[in-house]
């Protein structure tokens, strides 16, 4: 027998899922349509979720999804420096660069985890809590690139976008529900080739630490 699962829950999930990936917001009649369930039942969701700020209504009655996602997704930020941590000083120490774990929030790139090389005269300081706009610096780029469709860049390399002779490289996480990037930046010249192979690896052991650990079987 399958495990029992809340069709509510689900439902109200799904809503957050939706609205998410809604930039311009939706109606409850768009949303009830990309669920497939019932206007009724989407107003029972949706002001559910109102009355706990996880959805907000614009001036034009559009919903969106509300600050209080925002609040629980910032508690997600120390679990993603425990788990990051390890492999970003791995990357560090072996390229000589700062390196960083940096995560989507709304349109802008955010910094949750920085480790600095120990064994250097001279690298960058970067910030936990940094931001900037996605179009902007390796990292966004990266975290842009992820979200192309068919083939995409394995690595993003940009100079002086962010500050003036600091040069950036960072590579896409791939994780279900999380949108990231693992990079490095430097004030000097970076060798790429060597760089982009730490940086890839790095990429991939995020990946994997932080992927959803497979479902139990069903029980008999």
């Amino acid at each position: 027998m399958s495990a029992e699962t809340s069709q509510t829950l689900d439902r109200g999930l799904r809503v957050l899922d939706v609205l998410a990936a809604s930039a311009g917001g939706l109606t409850v009649t768009e949303l009830a349509a990309a669920l497939e369930v019932n206007r009724t039942v989407v107003y029972r969701l949706v002001s559910t979720l109102e009355q706990h700020s996880m959805v907000r209504r614009d001036a034009r009655g559009r919903l969106h999804v509300g600050l209080g996602v925002l609040h629980i997704a910032s508690a997600v930020h120390p679990v993603l420096r425990d788990v990051a941590g390890p492999v970003l000083r791995t990357l560090a120490e072996a390229v000589g660069h700062t390196a960083h774990l940096t995560v989507a929030e709304g349109n802008e790139a955010l910094a949750v985890a920085v480790v600095e090389p120990s064994w250097t005269d001279f690298h960058v300081s970067y910030r936990v809590g940094t931001r900037h706009p996605l179009l902007q610096g390796a990292a966004g780029k990266a975290i842009l690139a992820g979200r192309a469709q068919g083939p995409r860049p394995p690595y993003v390399v940009t100079l002086g976008e962010l500050q003036t002779g600091a040069q950036g490289l960072a590579a896409p996480i791939d994780v279900d529900g999380l949108e990231g990037s693992v990079g490095i930046v430097s004030m000097g010249d970076v060798d790429e080739r060597t760089v982009a192979e730490h940086v890839m690896r790095a990429a991939r052991e995020v990946t994997a630490a932080l992927a959803p650990a497979p479902p139990p079987p069903d029980e008999i």
